[in-house]
């Protein structure tokens, strides 16, 4: 513990953030990561708790005590060895995580929380910034082949254990450019993709092979898998999304936010767009209360949308000054920095329909809810319209795509779709075939990906070798 009255001392300090009237008009990423001597402080907070509840509400394990310990003692390269002991790819997290390890800090109960997130951002970049990042290249090679179909964050993950245990591993993206959800899904001013980059260039002189636009079940037979490697990870993600199958969904102007994000991300990385959809000069309506709806409210307003709203079905949240912590992280209030640049957010409202004008859409009309014992019903007399020149439905993902791949495999899958497979031996039912990720779990977190990819690598690597030295 590094000091044992730090966090009666010092008071949390959150990281810097730019001007949201100035941060509007770019993509490029807008939150500066604490100085060396801020992040010491924030560390020394850390109560090194006998218990370290903040260990067990991480997904992957991190050992933050340890880790928060050797910052404050200006141990930085010991501090990155520690991270990197559980993360593969903390400055993702560090960016990206919600942060359940602050919500489970016992600090938390009744006081701020320990910067936990802001510190991991700090030691990956300081990591980073010194060339402590190097490939860990195995010195022997098993002769064994892994394809890794997915290049999101389980199957990045799980693609550098298996290659740092020896084998060699063909990662297959169907995507022009690799990282998943990472790369389209998340936008630039949250994640600049310079971060996917760059690990994958450490990746490949670790050995790890990439191949993208490799749509496999469509381009790539499946049969061509099963014949030319000795096991296959299904780590594709969970990309069905949920519809809203109303009255003039056919109109104009109403989309899958995963159809909206994505062409924003391809053209801040230089691509041409044709007929990118645009919410500039437009009323935007989003509907989905999650992070994918705020993401769309952060694009909206770089767009230069005259108005944003955003919608949710469930009740509003409690006030996180106002309940305990843990286990309710789920249903705290919380309002992200895409928020804070202009959204009016309400929730209990249902919609109804969307209303349009010669085929396009110009208003959605809505009612709101009441919630009773779980249950909702419409409240009478609470009709409303609201204009809407682009609707934009980002209510979660349902599971994987089955077309191709998991048809061809003939895979068991879940009540909801996904890939069955235990978390044990994340093996599925068909022999030699492994998943990993929002393909197996559904919907997820960046850091559960990272999790199962980790766990996944350990599972192949010990149907392989019959053991496996590699962490789970």
């Amino acid at each position: 513990m590094g000091k044992v009255t730090g966090f009666l001392e010092h008071q949390r300090l959150h990281e810097a953030a730019e001007d949201k009237s100035s941060r509007v008009k770019h993509y490029h990423e807008f939150v500066a990561r604490l100085s060396d001597q801020q992040t010491a402080i924030q560390a020394a907070r850390c109560m090194d708790c006998g218990t370290p509840f903040c260990m067990s509400g991480c997904p992957v394990n991190n050992i933050i005590p340890d880790w928060n310990d050797l910052t404050y003692k200006n141990n930085w390269q010991e501090a990155l060895e520690t991270l990197h002991s559980t993360n593969n790819f903390p400055e993702f997290t560090g960016r990206v995580c919600p942060a359940p390890c602050e919500e489970a800090c016992t600090l938390r109960i009744n006081s701020d929380a320990v910067g936990i997130k802001s510190i991991e951002h700090a030691i990956i970049d300081k990591g980073w910034e010194m060339g402590w990042v190097k490939p860990q290249i195995a010195t022997l090679k098993t002769g064994k082949k892994v394809a890794v179909v997915g290049s999101g964050p389980a199957g990045l993950a799980c693609a550098q254990q298996l290659a740092r245990a020896g084998h060699h591993v063909v990662v297959l993206e169907k995507n022009d450019r690799l990282g998943g959800l990472l790369r389209y899904g998340i936008p630039d001013f949250k994640m600049e993709k310079i971060f996917i980059d760059r690990r994958v260039e450490q990746m490949q002189q670790e050995g790890v092979e990439f191949r993208v636009n490799q749509a496999v079940g469509t381009a790539v037979p499946v049969s061509a898998l099963l014949k030319d490697f000795d096991a296959v990870v299904l780590a594709g993600g969970a990309e069905r999304p949920r519809d809203l199958p109303l009255p003039g969904r056919e109109l104009k102007g109403v989309h899958y936010a995963m159809d909206f994000l994505p062409q924003q991300n391809k053209v801040v990385a230089g691509d041409r767009v044709s007929g990118q959809i645009m919410a500039t000069g437009k009323h935007v309506v989003v509907i989905g209360g999650g992070d994918t709806g705020s993401d769309c409210v952060g694009t909206a307003n770089r767009h230069g949308a005259k108005s944003v709203a955003q919608f949710e079905l469930m009740g509003k949240p409690n006030d996180p000054k106002g309940n305990p912590v843990w286990p309710y992280w789920p249903t705290r209030l919380r309002t992200s920095s895409s928020h804070e640049e202009g959204a009016q957010r309400d929730w209990s409202v249902a919609t109804k329909a969307f209303i349009g004008s010669e085929g396009q859409v110009k208003a959605i009309q809505a009612v709101r809810l009441e919630w009773k014992n779980g249950k909702m019903s419409e409240l009478p007399g609470t009709e409303f319209e609201m204009p809407a020149d682009l609707v934009l439905l980002a209510m979660g993902f349902l599971g994987p795509t089955g077309e191709g791949l998991l048809e061809q495999l003939g895979v068991a899958q879940d009540e909801r779709g996904n890939v069955k497979a235990d978390t044990e031996g994340y093996h599925s039912s068909v022999d030699r075939v492994f998943a990993a990720g929002d393909m197996r779990r559904g919907q997820s977190l960046v850091v559960w990906a990272i999790r199962e990819g980790r766990q996944c690598a350990h599972a192949v690597d010990a149907f392989l070798m019959g053991a496996s030295d590699l962490p789970r």
